[in-house]
């Protein structure tokens, strides 16, 4: 019965681009906007160029191939294609705010203000056990299978509100992108050795201007280099991660949101499955020196904040 739904044809099918296309588009636009505005200071113009004349030809591509064969898999291929090109969008953020100054120095103060320490710096330290080392990383490479698991939920159990989760999701992406891009804070793992961690450890943060502009340099994960979910977030790292998008913290953002949406769907099951991952992530953030602790907090505010307004906006008009 499952497999027969898929395929049967919509008797109202959608027309033009849905609420979570135009989501992404409107990202697009805006980002346009600026690299015209500063092209000759961006050092890969043509490339993101490209990239986003082929993120407009495969969203039209599917587009077409939904109004040929509108039915549930087709829908689903255009939420699915959206959400696989996230991981183009993120790096992206770095091509364009690499020409700002740094903001790290900044936040590291605040950091060391509130908590009068950098818990980033400490907490790998204090607790070096492997297990713990890899319930972390366990954490923290749950991201996309737990934004997978509550797109399908929706998809499987709840297609009526399907578009509607997928323009929240992929819209609360496109907002934390936009934060990002204006608002360049690398996050410890870069700062801390842009800085030198000694001087981090005696309560010196350095502004390092340009620093990023050139550098893309991390330190080493903290935890348990053997283990198998360090390997997972390493590899994860060494392919698609950038000095970009520290504050807030949209890992603890996005699944903030997740959390949410299962508690929009009444559903302990889904919710109990997420609420450990959830936990996991935003301890994990801080101690692979990803975020600083008030970049999770910022994670938790702006979440709420996002959720709630893109909820309003989806029921008037997805």
């Amino acid at each position: 019965m499952v497999v027969k739904k898929l395929f049967e044809i919509e008797r109202k099918p959608r027309k033009g681009l849905l609420a979570f296309e135009w989501a992404v588009m409107a990202y697009l636009a805006l980002t346009l906007l600026v690299m015209l505005l500063t092209y000759t200071k961006l050092e890969n113009p043509e490339s993101m160029l490209w990239g986003r004349g082929r993120v407009v030809a495969s969203t039209l591509a599917l587009w077409g191939v939904y109004r040929l064969v509108p039915c549930r898999l087709t829908m689903l291929f255009r939420v699915c294609l959206q959400l696989a090109l996230l991981s183009w969008w993120y790096p992206d953020t770095y091509e364009i705010n690499r020409m700002f100054h740094n903001l790290d120095h900044v936040f590291a103060g605040m950091e060391q203000q509130l908590f009068h320490c950098q818990p980033a710096l400490l907490f790998s330290q204090k607790v070096s056990n492997g297990v713990f080392s890899e319930l972390m990383h366990l954490g923290y490479a749950s991201y996309y299978p737990l934004i997978a698991l509550v797109t399908f939920y929706y998809f499987l159990y709840r297609y009526q509100e399907f578009t509607r989760v997928a323009f929240i999701i992929l819209a609360a992406f496109m907002l934390y992108y936009v934060i990002f891009v204006f608002l360049p804070v690398t996050g410890p793992q870069y700062y801390y050795l842009a800085a030198g961690v000694g001087e981090i450890a005696q309560g010196h943060f350095p502004n390092v201007g340009d620093y990023f502009a050139t550098h893309s340099e991390a330190l080493p994960i903290p935890g348990w280099k053997d283990g198998f979910f360090y390997q997972c977030v390493a590899s994860a790292h060494a392919a698609g991660e950038r000095p970009t998008a520290a504050f807030p913290s949209s890992h603890v953002g996005v699944t903030t949101i997740l959390l949410l949406l299962a508690w929009h769907a009444r559903n302990r099951k889904l919710i109990y499955t997420i609420l450990p991952f959830y936990v996991l992530m935003c301890l994990a953030t801080v101690y692979i020196q990803a975020h600083y602790a008030i970049d999770v907090i910022g994670g938790w505010v702006s979440a709420v904040v996002i959720y709630a307004v893109l909820l309003f906006f989806s029921k008037k008009f997805v």
